[in-house]
Formats: C-alpha cells, sequence, structure tokens
C-alpha cells in the first residue's frame, strides 16, 4: 500500500562532500534530468512500487529504470528511515548491470549507514 506522505529524497554525500548523483544528473540534458526527476518524484510519492519504473537488484538495493528519449537511465537507490537515498547514476549500456556500478552503490550505502548509525 502506497504511503499517505512523500519519502524525502536525499543523496548520497562523500566525505568530501561532493554529491554524486546530483553531479551526474546536472550534467546530463535539461530534458533527460526532467524525465529522471518526474521518476523520482513518482517513487517518492507512491513507493513501494515494482516494474516498470522500479526493479530489486539485490539486499536493499533498488534502481529506478528511465527511459530517455534514444537511451536508459539508471538511478540505483536504497530506503532508509523515511527517505529514498541515491546512491549511483548512469547511462545502461549493455543488458546486465555493470559490476562497477553496483560494486559503487554497495559501497556508497554502507558508508551512508556507517554515518548514519
Amino acid at each position: 500500500m502506497p504511503l499517505h506522505h512523500p519519502l524525502r529524497v536525499i543523496f548520497f554525500r562523500t566525505e568530501g562532500g561532493n554529491e554524486p548523483v546530483r553531479e551526474w544528473l546536472r550534467n546530463l540534458p535539461k530534458n533527460e534530468r526532467t524525465s529522471i526527476g518526474e521518476d523520482l518524484k513518482t517513487l517518492q510519492f507512491r513507493w513501494p512500487l515494482g516494474m516498470p519504473l522500479v526493479r530489486h537488484l539485490e539486499n536493499n538495493i533498488y534502481e529506478v529504470r528511465t527511459h530517455l528519449p534514444n537511451r536508459i537511465a539508471r538511478t540505483l537507490f536504497f530506503v532508509h528511515e523515511e527517505s529514498l537515498v541515491m546512491l549511483n547514476g548512469f547511462i545502461k549500456k549493455t543488458r546486465q548491470i555493470p559490476v562497477d556500478e553496483l560494486k559503487m552503490a554497495r559501497k556508497r550505502m554502507r558508508e551512508f549507514l556507517n554515518d548514519h548509525d
């Protein structure tokens, strides 16, 4: 059953204060940023969601699947308390999620949880 209030969206922040997913989004064309933002807003207001927008990858990591005009974007996240924590974003180029992208999401999730205990 969907929540009655929206979840907060948090962007993972490195020790140096960078927000890699926000920076990735800023480097995309405006129309693509808008599409991804709309999907994140849908997720924020209607969690929990499944396919075709959201797919569970492993443990607590999920992906938002945004179909752009000529390519597909993936935003990896997990849910922590009342928040969606955006861990990693990339343009999908192969059928499988690249191992390095998933490893990065796992690493960032561990770091986030260590900082928020």
